[in-house]
Formats: structure tokens, C-alpha cells, sequence
């Protein structure tokens, strides 16, 4: 049997669940038959909002649960949006009374369709909070909240025979206007998404034909029976819903972003459409009539705006359109679980993420490593940290360097811990008056930051100060990542050690410790310390020129890319770039490759024996390279384009530039290099079982 082609099938199945939520508002097949008309709007189409709300879950978590926030601001603006959409329309029909305005706010939509989004609003955050009890308990308490909810919707008469249920409801819906709302439907289907089940597609497939049979059978037993107040819940709705998810999932394979803009769409505009084929049923009542003719004129319509509505987006800038910063988080999460198994019984790493995360996107580089377990991070800066909070970063995050005492409410709003990074930063952050986190910084012999660590009477006096909340003792080594200087890093160790001992000689608590980074950890036996900051070994390269007694199995997690221009033809002897410097010593074919100094890497690279890999060849640079631009020699791939991909560091077929080599041929280490690569190298990134682009857009 051939497998099935995958593609974004989730994207593209939310246009047919946008299809359906129409249908559930306009009965298209009411004209022929009312009973098909129940299945399709009453039935089948109650899958069209859950699988929304699972989408959301599966999205959510993919980083934890940290991008709540935006997600939830997100909503909130488009909800917004939506409720002055349709003032006019509100206005039109009565309107509200002032208290019937705020409920509807708050709880039900100001429109029918509007309820989702107060639903969502708040489900989102019942949903993360029952999350703190553990999945199987959050999914469990999910259900029961589920079940609750069909009382007051699906099986509503039933409920009405015990006197108990009948009040529980009549006091609910003075709140609500229905139990499927924010309470009782969503969090189970956005925990169900959020677990991202997932079962074989032949018995996905089975499992939904067989949920949504199960839910037809139900639906029109409750229909018989007369029990139903409403029918958006049922009771085997989410067994259909999970199989549903599941197939979408093993079917699913990159993204439809247009899709996900229309389907939106749809959903927002529908109404308004609705509203106006009626208002025209006095010019075209018998169509307007027509149940399935209504449902085409409204589907119709809600596609034309949304495409017309979607066609006036500024059209966003393609990342691989010139150069770019080509991030593998697949491999950067391995790296963090390489490193995580040399760490001794209860020592955590720390991800150092200063400058961008080495140029590698800090946010989005924390982001992934919370899935690796990593719950402590390091910044240089105030505005790094800042940055990472605001990305949804959660747990430890560090100031290496100093930071203005006239900041502490910065620290405070944002949760920050602050390096001390001498006895007078100390005390001036104290005088503040307001609490802070901070770790002490020791300086153990390389005299840049820190409190002497043989100064005693220093650490007690920053001890005295309440106003620091003192949660960690480190220390920075200065060559160990050389093994011939093995006694300066011994002696650092000891005076770090001695100074922790007489701390806690004296009553005081270190806190955590933390003395040894990238190198430290490869050069060093296992130190008694609460962390390891690890840096450039976090995106698999090493810093070059350094000895190492072990090494981890590492992957690159950063490749650099651009476009080649167009390629020129140059006869024997004929010259180009700047000053004339390169002249072909053969009929020559040179490629304008989209990349300069200016994106980050140093001019003198190409006068350095820089190399290009373009098609999987390898190609020398030539000349001098420009601002914006880089001449490379491709006679010797004379199937190279225009648009073709340029590798500069990384990997193209079996070849690979590694950036351990572009750092030696500048004399530079790759620390630098990796993070001098500029804001117009737009980072692309990419996650388990994707490719990297090869030729063409």
C-alpha cells in the first residue's frame, strides 16, 4: 500500500473546520432532509471548535506552556477586534443592557459565534493551572469538569430528574449562558491537544470513524430522548476528537500559514454574511430560502473577504531571502543532554546565553532547552534578562555583569537574580532599600569582577545587608581550557573552596555554587556545586586552540547561509572587487554571494583562504570581500546559479565548514565569531526531522 503524501494537514484542516462552523449556523441541508441536516451541523460538526482548542493545547506545549501570556494577549486583542466588528450589527438588533454587556464581555461573546474567545480566555489559564497538579491528575480533573458541563448541555434532562443537579444548573446559568464555555469544555480538549496522542494512522483512522459513529448513535438517542439543552458536548466527542488529532498529527508535515490566516477569518466574518443574505431575501427570497443555497452564498462571501482581507497583510520579508542564521534546536537540545550527563548527582546546568545566545537566538535557544530540563540561565545584562522573561522564560536567570543599583525595580519586576560585583556594587544595591536577589561573585585570581575572595571581613559585611537576598556563591576560571596551566586553575579552586568554608565556618549560607563553565567541566574531576555554566559547548562547537581531557558527543547547532546573486564570466587576466584585487588565472566563473562584512564576518576572511560551500562543493572565496557582498570562485561547480544556497559555516551535502575552521583562519575563537553575526542574518529555525533548504526559495 502507498503512504499518503504529508503535508501541513493540520493547517489545512482547520479550513474545513471553519466549513463546518458555518454549517452549524446556516443548516445547509435543512431543505432536504432535517435528520441529515442534525448530523452534519449537530453532529459531525461539533468536532470543527475542539479541534481549534487542541491545536491550541498541541501549540502551548511545545514550549512548555511558556508562551501563555502572549497567547492569552493575542486572543484578547483579536476578541477585541471582533466585538467592535460587530457593534454596528449588536446595536442594530437592541443591544445590551449595561450588566448584560459586562457578562457577555466576560463570559458569552457579545454575538453567538463570540463565544469562543471568552472561553478560551479563561480556559487557557484553567487548563495551566490544573497542569500544577501533574498531567494525569490535570487531564483527570479535565474530564470531571467535562462531565460536569454535559449535565448543562447534552444530557440537560437528564440532570433535570435529580432536584440537587437542577439547582447546581439554574445557578450556573445565571452565569453562564451554557456549560461549553471556559470552565467545563475547554481545558479537557486543550490538554488533550497538549498531550499530542498518538497512535498508528491506520488506527487513528479506525479510532475516529469508529468515535464519530459512537457520537452519531449518541446524538440522535439524546435527540430521541429530548434531554438535550444545547449540543456542543457529547459524551464520546472527545474520544472521537483525540483519534481525530492523531491522524491529523501522523499525516502532518510543515505548515500553511495562509490557511491558518483564512481559516480565521472565516470564523470572525461569517456572521456578517449571514446577516446580509437575509437582509436580501427581499429581493431573492426564494434563494435565500434554500437552505443549501443560503450555505454557498455565506461560505462563498466569507472566503472572498477573507482572501481579500488577507491579500491587504503587508507580505512579511522571507528569512532565507538573502542570509541567514540557520538554528538546528534538535540539536541543540541533545547538546544539552550530553552535557547534562557529565554533571555529577545534584548539579544542574546553567545555559549561558549571553550576546543572543552566541548568536543564536536567546528566547527561542531557552525555550528549547526548558525541554531539556535546563532551569537556570546566564545573561550578561539587564536587557538580556529582561528579553528572556518577556519571552516566557521561566526559572533562574542570572546577570553576569553589573547592572545600575538605580535598576533594582527592574531586577524586582522581572525577577532577576544580580551578580555582586564588588563590595561596593553590593552595598549600593542594598542601599535601594528593597530586596534583591543576588549571587556573590569571588575573585579568585582573574581580577575582573567579583569581592576578593581571601576579603572575609567583605563577604560578612554584604552578608549583614537583609536587602540582599544572597542565593549563590561563583567564581570564573581563567585558563582551564588549557591543561598545561592545570596549577593556576588547582589554586583557583582552592581559594574558591577556602573562601566557601569559612563562609559557612561563620554561619553564612553560600547558597548554590558555580565555579566551572564550558572547559571547566571537560578539564576538571567534579566539584562540589550546585551548577555548571556551559556556553559555547551548548551549540556544539569548541572556543579552538583549547585542550580538552574529554569531549561529548556534540552537534553544530549554527549554520550561516546566503544567496548567490548571479554568476559572472571572466575571461583570463580580467580583474574584480575592490581594488582589482582578484584576476583570474583561467576563464573564471565567479557567484555574487549575498553576504558581507557587515553581516558579522571579518573582512579578511577571504585573504585567509575562505571557503564557500555551494551545492556541496567546496568553492574559494575571491578578492576582498565587501559590505553586503562576496565574490567566490565556482569554476570547478559550473552547475551553480543564481538563487542557489551558500554555505559559509555549517553543513551542504557531505561537505562541512565547521566554525571552528572560519574562527582559526580569522584568529579569532568561535565565541566571537558566532556572536558578531549580525541582525540581517535572520535566524531560521528548525526543529526534528526538518531539512535545511538546499537550492531554491
Amino acid at each position: 500500500m502507498t503512504a499518503l503524501k504529508k503535508g501541513p494537514a493540520l493547517d489545512r484542516f482547520r479550513l474545513l473546520a471553519a466549513v463546518l462552523v458555518v454549517c452549524i449556523h446556516t443548516g445547509p441541508l435543512s431543505v432536504y432532509r432535517e435528520t441529515a441536516d442534525f448530523w452534519l451541523c449537530r453532529v459531525a460538526a461539533r468536532t470543527a471548535v475542539p479541534f481549534f482548542l487542541m491545536l491550541s493545547g498541541y501549540f502551548l506545549e511545545r514550549d512548555g506552556w511558556a508562551s501563555t501570556g502572549r497567547f492569552w494577549k493575542k486572543t484578547l486583542g483579536l476578541y477585541a477586534a471582533a466585538v467592535l466588528l460587530y457593534l454596528p450589527l449588536n446595536l442594530y438588533c437592541g443591544g445590551y443592557s449595561p450588566l448584560e454587556w459586562g457578562k457577555r464581555l466576560a463570559l458569552d461573546g457579545t454575538l453567538y459565534h463570540l463565544w469562543y474567545f471568552p472561553a478560551v480566555l479563561l480556559g487557557v489559564w484553567v487548563a495551566r493551572g490544573l497542569l500544577h497538579l501533574g498531567r494525569p491528575a490535570a487531564l483527570a480533573a479535565a474530564v470531571g469538569l467535562y462531565l460536569l458541563g454535559l449535565g448543562g448541555d447534552s444530557y440537560f434532562g437528564l440532570a433535570l430528574r435529580f432536584p440537587a443537579a437542577e439547582r447546581f444548573y439554574a445557578g450556573l446559568f445565571q452565569l453562564f449562558s451554557h456549560s461549553r464555555n471556559g470552565l467545563f469544555y475547554v481545558p479537557l480538549f486543550l490538554l488533550l491537544g497538549a498531550a499530542g496522542k498518538r497512535w498508528s494512522p491506520s488506527v487513528s483512522a479506525l479510532g475516529a470513524a469508529l468515535g464519530l459513529a459512537l457520537m452519531s448513535a449518541e446524538g440522535f438517542a439524546l435527540r430521541a430522548l429530548g434531554w438535550q439543552r444545547h449540543d456542543s458536548m457529547y459524551l464520546t466527542l472527545p474520544l472521537c476528537m483525540m483519534f481525530l488529532f492523531s491522524l491529523l498529527l501522523s499525516q502532518n508535515r510543515g505548515e500553511d500559514r495562509r490557511a491558518r490566516r483564512l481559516s480565521m477569518l472565516v470564523y470572525l466574518l461569517h456572521p456578517w454574511f449571514i446577516a446580509l443574505v437575509w437582509a436580501g431575501d427581499r429581493f431573492a427570497a426564494p434563494l435565500v430560502e434554500h437552505s443549501l443555497v443560503r450555505f454557498a452564498a455565506v461560505l462563498a462571501a466569507s472566503f472572498l473577504a477573507a482572501l481579500s482581507l488577507d491579500g491587504l497583510r503587508p507580505l512579511p520579508i522571507p528569512a532565507r531571502s538573502r542570509v541567514w542564521r540557520e538554528i538546528d534546536l534538535s540539536a541543540l537540545r541533545q547538546n544539552a543532554r550530553a552535557l547534562q550527563a557529565l554533571l555529577p548527582r545534584g548539579c544542574e546546568l546553567m545555559a549561558v546565553l549571553k550576546a543572543d545566545a552566541y548568536g543564536h537566538g536567546a528566547v527561542r535557544s531557552a525555550r528549547c532547552l526548558e525541554k531539556a530540563g535546563v532551569r537556570a540561565f546566564a545573561v550578561a545584562c539587564l536587557g538580556e534578562g529582561v528579553a528572556l522573561r518577556k519571552g516566557g522564560v521561566r526559572g533562574t536567570v542570572l546577570i553576569l555583569g553589573y547592572t545600575s543599583p538605580e535598576l533594582v525595580p527592574l531586577l524586582r519586576r522581572w525577577r532577576l537574580t544580580q551578580t555582586v560585583v564588588d563590595e561596593a556594587h553590593g552595598h549600593a544595591l542594598a542601599d535601594r532599600g528593597r530586596p534583591v536577589r543576588v549571587h556573590l561573585a569571588l575573585d579568585t585570581g582573574m581580577c575582573r569582577l567579583g569581592v576578593p575572595a581571601e576579603d572575609t571581613a567583605a563577604l560578612e559585611r554584604l552578608y549583614e545587608r537583609k536587602e540582599l537576598r544572597i542565593g549563590g556563591v561563583f567564581s570564573h576560571l581563567c585558563v582551564s581550557d588549557d591543561l598545561e596551566r592545570q596549577a593556576e586553575t588547582d589554586a583557583q579552586l582552592a581559594r574558591f573552596h577556602r573562601a566557601v568554608r569559612s563562609l559557612r565556618q561563620r554561619g553564612l549560607d553560600p547558597g548554590k555554587l558555580h565555579i566551572q563553565a564550558s572547559y571547566g567541566l571537560l578539564n576538571l574531576p567534579p566539584q562540589p556545586c550546585a551548577y555548571v555554566r556551559a556556553g559555547i559547548l551548548l551549540y556544539g562547537v569548541g572556543s579552538g586552540g583549547s585542550s580538552v581531557r574529554q569531549w561529548p558527543p556534540l552537534c553544530p547547532v549554527l549554520s550561516l547561509r546566503a544567496r548567490v546573486a548571479c554568476v559572472r564570466v571572466l575571461q583570463k587576466g580580467d580583474r574584480a572587487g575592490y581594488g582589482l584585487e582578484f584576476q583570474a588565472a583561467r576563464k573564471t566563473r565567479l557567484a555574487v554571494v549575498t553576504l558581507g562584512y557587515a553581516d558579522g564576518l571579518p573582512r579578511n576572511l577571504a585573504q585567509r583562504g575562505g571557503r564557500v560551500l555551494i551545492r556541496g562543493r567546496v568553492c574559494p572565496m575571491a578578492g576582498r570581500m565587501c559590505m553586503d557582498q562576496l565574490l567566490v570562485d565556482v569554476t570547478d561547480a559550473p552547475e551553480v546559479q543564481a538563487g542557489d544556497t551558500a554555505t559559509l559555516i555549517g553543513r551542504d551535502g557531505g561537505a562541512e565548514i565547521p566554525a571552528e575552521e572560519v574562527a582559526e583562519r580569522c584568529g579569532t575563537i568561535t565565541n566571537e565569531l558566532l556572536s558578531r553575526l549580525g541582525n540581517r542574518a535572520l535566524p531560521v529555525y528548525r526543529r526534528d526531522g526538518e531539512r535545511p533548504a538546499s537550492t531554491a526559495f
